[in-house]
């Protein structure tokens, strides 16, 4: 069954309607503040909404990157959107985990030779974690097609180094902590991300 792919005004109310997309003053998980942030777990915790999002970006990948044998995601956040795209394309489904501050493939998972595999994120912001993530896949003799995210905070702009493919494309401006705009220097900060977490 052809999965429908959405426009980026439908991947953006799929946040809204999970109460996802919110406003404030934020510190994302690379330090820098911004006025907006998707808490995407809010999406995740329903199943229907994940799949329709996931089956929308196998479309894409299917139609970029061809047939993928496996699926590879950072932990914590890259896990359900990549399990769920893994699913849409009949293919596994691995993460990666932190191990002395580096992302590593544990839990007896591998990559072999000859095995086609696209990296899956939730968000890419400045693209840290993507090419965190890409560096563990590239120790193995696997053929790494590209990279892949339901929604690009950088606006293009973020450099994960191999093509990336997203469902949505949002130019959300970001601020180092010591440059914020007067209106949200205002507000106090809250950090929703998780890259603090063990």
């Amino acid at each position: 069954m052809e999965t429908p792919l959405l426009s980026q005004d439908e991947v953006l109310d799929e946040f809204r309607q999970a109460g996802a997309l919110m406003e404030g003053h934020f510190i994302l998980s690379s330090g820098l503040r911004s006025p907006v942030f998707l808490q995407k777990m809010l999406v995740f915790q329903y199943p229907e909404r994940t799949a329709r999002l996931a089956g929308a970006l196998a479309a894409l990948i299917r139609d970029r990157f061809g047939a993928v044998d496996v699926i590879v995601s950072p932990a914590v956040g890259g896990i359900i959107p990549g399990y769920e795209t893994a699913r849409a394309l009949g293919c596994r489904a691995i993460f990666v985990e932190r191990e002395d501050g580096e992302f590593q493939l544990r839990r007896n998972f591998e990559l072999r030779a000859g095995e086609r595999v696209v990296m899956v994120e939730d968000m890419v912001t400045t693209g840290l974690s993507s090419r965190e993530c890409i560096a563990a896949i590239r120790a193995y003799p696997a053929t790494l097609l590209g990279a892949a995210c339901l929604i690009d905070r950088s606006g293009g702009k973020a450099d994960v180094g191999v093509p990336l493919v997203s469902l949505c494309q949002l130019d959300i401006p970001t601020y180092p902590a010591d440059a914020l705009p007067p209106e949200l220097a205002a507000i106090p900060p809250v950090k929703p991300g998780s890259r603090g977490l063990a």
